[in-house]
């Protein structure tokens, strides 16, 4: 009976000095008399700690970005160190000499160091399994290499640029539809330094679109975009059809295809006074896939929603937690609605997003994000760029988001007075950078402000 206790306890010491290395490397070697194995585990341990230490300590929003151009490296050094740690733990294991102990005891001990082995290991894996699936959705995504004769130069990835402007399209492709239509169109202005950002939303109704002069698409339709109805009452001619009619006739463009992004991209800058420098497009039958890997969106939804041709289904009023579905839904209908309700209801969709991403859920639900990611979106944004974008969207996180949506009675959507326009988005991205908040005053006398905080308006979020 003695001998069995005293050999549970040289077991569990055993252990001990097993778990103990797998967090302070080198300490069952020194146990065991191995010194100068031991002194150089320790060592390295010591050394590398400190270095971590010190690039945490240093860490900022710019450390996030730049890990993107070092995603192989950090699977293969994840790989790496998940294969070092179960040798160490396992060595460890071998070095105390389990041998000596009973052979029952040589069993218990050697399960208990194979799992502790394989759990030490975990987050490794863990670490290599999403920097790869990361890899291969920026791959999948981000396939543009550059504008060319604009290479990103990182001592300036703004080219000289204090604002960028992205094109953010919801468009309707559907293997049950022809072509893409951009039911939701708005432009997310940044300015590079502060993080300030004016969100500009354009109505997808909008009539007579004037394209840039000298264009192909001007050429074309000098007096702005007009085609015959397709049907009685039924327009294709408005700014949500630009982008497919752009692709549907390659003849304009000296035969290339796919022309639609930047035709549209160029439209919209002509249209606001501004440069569109890249466009995101996300397929919105696919966006529930996202909310609903993020978990839902808490929305206060102030009245019943229907949609369907037939009313098929109903979005019910009142504060809760919507799955994928039910967002997509609330965002799009327009049973017993128009545009500008819409537009106010994909607002709120777009700020609830901004305020309730949890970097938890991200984490949890990341492969299903990363595979409904690579479905959905489409962008022309250079890989290269993701480094100096990840940190300033950071700054667009803390600095907040203003709104400016051109809808009636602020802009008429069937005679748009296109100047109009061009002053009120610049008289926005004044207001945004401006060092310290302008006193409110309204730019038009209208039932309520035309410029809002993102989440104005929509209820508790």
């Amino acid at each position: 009976m003695r001998s069995w206790g005293v050999s549970s306890r040289k077991a569990a010491a055993l252990i001990g000095w097993v778990a103990l290395s797998a967090l302070v490397p080198g300490a069952a070697h020194l146990r065991a008399g191995w010194r100068r194995t031991g002194f150089a585990l320790l060592g390295g341990y010591v050394t590398l700690a400190a270095c971590l230490a010190v690039v945490t300590a240093a860490a900022d929003a710019g450390t996030a970005g730049r890990a993107i151009a070092w995603l192989i490296p950090i699977t293969v050094g994840a790989l790496v160190g998940a294969v070092a740690w179960l040798c160490l733990v396992v060595h460890s294991f071998v070095v105390l000499r389990p041998g000596t102990l009973p052979q029952g005891a040589q069993v218990v001990t050697g399960l208990a160091a194979g799992m502790l082995a394989v759990l030490v290991a975990v987050p490794f894996t863990v670490v290599a399994e999403y920097a790869a699936i990361s890899e291969r959705t920026i791959g999948a995504v981000f396939t543009e290499p550059g504008i060319p004769g604009e290479p990103v130069r990182p001592e300036d990835p703004w080219a000289g640029r204090s604002r960028v402007n992205v094109l953010l399209l919801g468009g309707d492709g559907d293997t049950t539809r022809v072509g893409i239509r951009t039911d939701s169109i708005n432009v997310v202005s940044v300015d590079v330094r502060t993080g300030k950002t004016v969100l500009l939303g354009l109505p997808r109704n909008l009539e007579h679109v004037r394209f840039p002069p000298g264009s192909p698409m001007a050429a074309r339709f000098p007096t702005g975009f007009l085609l015959p109805e397709s049907r009685p009452g039924w327009r294709e001619d408005l700014l949500y059809s630009v982008w497919q009619y752009a692709d549907d006739h390659p003849e304009l463009f000296g035969g290339r295809t796919n022309m639609g992004a930047q035709v549209l991209k160029e439209t919209i800058g002509h249209i606001l006074g501004i440069r569109i420098d890249w466009y995101a497009m996300v397929n919105i039958w696919g966006f529930a896939k996202i909310i609903d890997a993020l978990g839902g969106l808490v929305l206060s939804v102030d009245r019943d929603i229907t949609y369907g041709t037939y009313g098929e289904g109903t979005v019910t009023a009142g504060t809760r937690r919507l799955n994928g579905s039910d967002t997509l839904w609330y965002a799009r209908s327009r049973t017993g609605s128009d545009d500008y309700d819409r537009m106010h209801r994909q607002r709120c969709v777009f700020g609830a997003l901004l305020q309730q991403t949890d970097p938890a859920a991200v984490l949890r639900h990341f492969s299903q994000m990363a595979e409904a990611t690579e479905e959905i979106i489409s962008t022309d944004v250079p890989r290269p760029m993701l480094e100096h974008l990840v940190p300033l969207a950071w700054k667009v996180k803390q600095a907040g988001v203003t709104s400016l949506q051109f809808m009636p009675p602020l802009i008429s959507t069937v005679t748009p007075d296109w100047a109009r326009i061009r002053s009120l988005t610049a008289q926005a991205l004044h207001e945004s950078a401006a060092p310290t908040p302008a006193p409110h005053r309204p730019v038009v006398a209208a039932p309520a402000p035309a410029f809002t905080a993102i989440g104005e308006g929509c209820g508790a979020v």
